[in-house]
């Protein structure tokens, strides 16, 4: 589905927030963070958006060949896990990128049915330069606060993620060492 973006509103002085609302416990909302982290994500993938269109691609092909090329060889149905979309969904995406000779499709050694992906120079390429435009943006915000700033940061991260979750690239990421982490 499509992001629909609005030009920058000017909010009158008379618009504010609404009080935050209790939930069945008692518990007060976290509006804050709640809003922080959509316009976090909204600014943070929009650097990479914009390059994208570029290409006639969106986020959908940004994620596959993110993790394509992080995770060189990634099944098919492992890469379904990551990204929770359909079949579908992932097969339109996945088709485009292969013509255009982003990502190149292997069967497996040991087992024929398998479908492993690996990102061609051109993919890398084009994954490094998303990759880079993001990283500036988390520089600069992490020398705001610091390298223990970035820590608790990190700490934050994984804690948001359900540890629960069977996924191989999510037990990856969560066994890097926070050196590699930064490469």
């Amino acid at each position: 589905m499509a992001d629909i973006n609005f030009s920058s509103p000017t909010l009158s002085p008379d618009v504010r927030p609404a009080e935050p609302a209790a939930v069945a416990g008692g518990e007060a909302l976290r509006w804050d963070i709640i809003e922080l982290l959509f316009f976090a994500y909204r600014d943070f993938v929009g650097d990479a958006d914009h390059e994208l269109e570029a290409f006639g691609f969106g986020r959908a092909h940004h994620r596959v060949m993110h993790f394509v090329t992080r995770y060189p060889g990634l099944k098919v149905a492992d890469l379904l896990d990551v990204l929770r979309i359909t079949k579908q969904s992932l097969g339109r995406v996945l088709k485009q990128l292969l013509d255009e000779g982003y990502i190149v499709q292997k069967t497996g050694n040991n087992d024929r049915r398998q479908r492993l992906l690996f990102a061609t120079p051109k993919g890398e390429a084009l994954v490094a330069r998303l990759a880079g435009l993001q990283t500036k943006r988390i520089d600069r915000a992490l020398e705001q606060i610091g390298p223990v700033g970035a820590e608790k940061v990190r700490q934050f991260l994984r804690a948001m993620i359900d540890r629960d979750d069977p996924d191989k690239v999510l037990e990856a990421i969560f066994r890097t060492p926070v050196a590699a982490a930064k490469e």
